[in-house]
């Protein structure tokens, strides 16, 4: 049995973490990658596995929004296997939790379902975030999530941003909505955010957005994984006055 393999035995998609009454809210499971073999220096068990969430705020079932997250999340986890980094991948789906969060915008404190996603988020190694837009903006399910999340639970949080519309004119929403989103929260936002048209999603525009997916989920294992900073690609990624030496 391959290390892929073992780490997903007896996983099905839709296995609960915290939910209850049958709905696949969040879904768990551990990730090695396939095929790349763990350096020689290094054996299952010397590490413990990093933790990735992944939010989406699609709302179709599934959704353009959960279908892109899952390939960043699967480049992000190539490129820690690399480095012989196991990694637990749990994805989080807002809109089935759209009620919990409505209710603790209202009451202002969280239900039992919803504190469990917000820890869940607090306690990452790595974030990806991916929002459909709408209007020129992120959905507000989407930002609603992180109205109740705590202000200090993404501070110094590898993130990775990305979203999904219609057309390529909507793409300026992950530097003008998104980041600056994200900056006001102190996560450690990687260079490179992803968006997806509707022609990315063409047999003609998969390879670009493939080269794009590749590039952020490598930029966002290198910082999970804590490359040192003098290698010159994990400099790079640091904001001004961050570097080391």
């Amino acid at each position: 049995m391959s290390a892929y393999e073992a780490a997903n035995a007896g996983y099905r998609d839709g296995d609960l973490v915290g939910g209850s009454g049958g709905s696949a809210w969040f879904t768990t499971r551990p990730v090695v990658a396939s095929s790349t073999p763990a350096p020689a220096a290094y054996s299952e068990g010397d590490t413990e596995a990093l933790r990735l969430i992944v939010i989406t705020a699609g709302l179709g079932q599934p959704s353009t929004a959960r279908i892109l997250a899952d390939r960043l999340a699967d480049s992000t986890h190539k490129r820690l296997a690399e480095r012989g980094r196991a990694v637990v991948v749990e994805t989080l789906e807002l809109r089935d939790l759209a009620l919990d969060i409505a209710g603790a915008m209202v009451a202002g404190f969280p239900g039992a379902k919803l504190r469990s996603a917000l820890d869940a988020v607090e306690a990452a190694d790595g974030l990806i975030a991916v929002s459909p837009i709408y209007t020129a903006g992120y959905s507000g399910l989407f930002k609603s999530f992180f109205d109740v999340l705590d202000k200090d639970a993404l501070t110094g949080k590898p993130t990775l941003i990305a979203a999904t519309g219609g057309t390529a004119r909507h793409s300026l929403a992950l530097d003008h909505a998104l980041r600056p989103m994200f900056a006001y929260l102190r996560a450690f936002v990687v260079p490179t955010g992803v968006f997806a048209a509707s022609e990315d999603w063409a047999p003609d525009g998969g390879e670009a957005l493939n080269e794009r997916v590749e590039r952020a989920g490598g930029e966002l294992a290198d910082l999970m994984a804590g490359a040192p900073d003098g290698r010159p690609e994990v400099r790079a990624l640091m904001p001004t006055g961050q570097h080391r030496g």
